[in-house]
């Protein structure tokens, strides 16, 4: 029989593991909710599902820690480093980041409670299934698109030349992302380089929407939990701390590894990953339900 410290100890490595999983799929533009979903199938942590849902919050408030820390400088109108002028810069990046968020606040609410809750409801296969089809479509415009783009000058080099019109445009794709499969990272990303916007630009806007957006979001679902009175087990909260640490500290390295990548290549790799992937989902979930 197991004792308390060894089934710990398994808890806290398959918080390690997730926590892996989520550092790594909230960045890259591959849904990171197709990815926790299959984790957690195959990983099966041990914890209540209200800790479950909880990590999934808290585990993302650690990833957008993450981006404020390696853009900190860029991000801060009131940088010591900054001339007038660069601030100036700075003030309206943001201003254009909160108005790109404004479709999603509104829209992004209204789908996600009006449409999808009544068709998903709690049957995780079929939303298994809406994940593989946004997958595999939004790979296909991946591909699509960098080949339309290959070898083109974009209008939009650094997140420093987007005007108002073109963030929410932007804004307007991020919509997309209340869809499951589409993935928030994927459809800003796919979004801004149809607007003219490059590919270190687009990944670096996208970085930056997801700040209010998610923060808000963690904000909110928090506040849930503690009115709903959500019990945590010694177990539970230790795989809520590992867990999120691991994914800020995974998410750390791979914004930096991103950065790196687009400077020299196309999305279109993250297109075909997103088929295949997407491919799988849709026949696990088909042997699931018939099972």
């Amino acid at each position: 029989m197991e004792t308390y410290i060894e089934v710990l100890v398994i808890e806290v490595l398959k918080a390690i593991l997730i926590g892996i999983v989520q550092g790594i799929t909230e960045w890259l533009p591959v849904s990171s909710t197709g990815h926790m979903i299959i984790a957690k199938e195959f990983v099966s942590p041990g914890v209540s599902q209200g800790c479950w849902d909880l990590f999934l919050v808290v585990a993302q408030l650690a990833s957008i820690i993450a981006v404020i820390i390696l853009f900190f400088d860029k991000l801060n109108p009131w940088s010591k480093n900054k001339l007038d002028e660069q601030k100036k810069k700075t003030w309206k990046l943001w201003f254009y980041v909160i108005i790109a968020v404004v479709p999603t606040a509104i829209l992004g609410i209204i789908i996600d409670k009006l449409i999808l809750e009544k068709i998903i409801g709690d049957n995780q296969y079929i939303e298994l299934i809406i994940i593989s089809v946004a997958l595999v479509v939004y790979g296909v415009l991946f591909i699509v698109i960098e080949r339309i783009n290959k070898n083109k000058k974009f209008k939009y080099e650094t997140v420093y030349d987007i005007d108002v019109k073109t963030a929410i445009k932007i804004g307007c794709f991020q919509t997309l992302s209340v869809v499951p499969g589409t993935s928030r990272s994927g459809s800003t990303i796919l979004g801004a380089s149809t607007v003219g916007v490059s590919r270190t630009a687009a990944a670096e806007f996208s970085f930056f929407l997801a700040i209010p957006v998610m923060l808000g979001a963690s904000a909110l679902e928090t506040l849930d939990f503690l009115l709903e009175g959500l019990s945590l087990t010694a177990t539970d909260i230790w795989f809520l701390i590992v867990g999120s640490l691991t994914s800020f500290l995974v998410s750390f390295f791979v914004i930096r590894l991103l950065m790196a990548f687009v400077k020299k290549h196309s999305f279109e790799g993250f297109g075909w990953y997103r088929i295949v992937f997407g491919m799988f989902l849709f026949i696990y979930s088909i042997i699931k339900i018939n099972i």
